[in-house]
């Protein structure tokens, strides 16, 4: 089951609703949907941290208040404070590779680039855990960093809501890590 699900994003208000910021949002609403849980500033875990329970288990969620390139260190320190090990942790994230609204869950493999996950292999020393990656399509013209950094259409924005939703509604899969049957309810 996993115990850590840590969402990527940048911090700061410029950021905030930005394409980059999926693992953010889809974290903010996984946490909404759990009454009673909030999120906390904690500068010992670099970042946001919020518990609840499911299944009679703990599980926390970070938000890393570091910049993408160095989230890492959030899932360091916090996975050995609670003694989490990598296949324990979900790490959500936006996916260029995958359209607009579209959803796919694996586990392991390298980081295609994104440093996000770059840095958290490096950190935790292993590329081993699950990852929830939100699509969110390629720009069609103009440079990459520009299209993550800026915020998606309504259209896209609409989506992504929508997606949020229905994954939220299948957090068990997410939680206990049910890979195959996941990606059929999301292919």
């Amino acid at each position: 089951m996993i115990k850590l699900v840590v969402g990527l994003g940048n911090p700061g208000l410029q950021y905030q609703r930005t394409r980059h910021n999926a693992g953010f949002l889809f974290l903010d609403d996984l946490v909404a949907a759990n009454s009673g849980a909030q999120w906390l500033v904690n500068r010992q875990f670099f970042g946001e941290i919020s518990a609840f329970s499911y299944c009679g288990e703990r599980v926390v969620a970070i938000k890393p208040g570091t910049f993408m390139n160095k989230s890492g260190q959030a899932v360091g320190v916090i996975a050995s404070f609670y003694k989490i090990k990598p296949e324990e942790i979900l790490v959500v994230h936006d996916e260029l590779e995958l359209p607009v609204g579209h959803v796919k869950m694996k586990f392991g493999g390298g980081h295609a680039g994104h440093n996000g996950l770059r840095d958290i292999i490096a950190r935790i020393g292993s590329a081993d855990f699950y990852r929830l990656r939100i699509g969110i399509g390629r720009p069609q013209v103009g440079s990459v960093a520009d299209y993550v950094l800026s915020k998606p259409s309504l259209e896209e924005q609409q989506a992504l809501g929508f997606l949020s939703g229905s994954m939220l509604a299948e957090v068990k899969l997410l939680l206990m890590a049910d890979i195959s049957v996941f990606n059929q309810r999301f292919s």
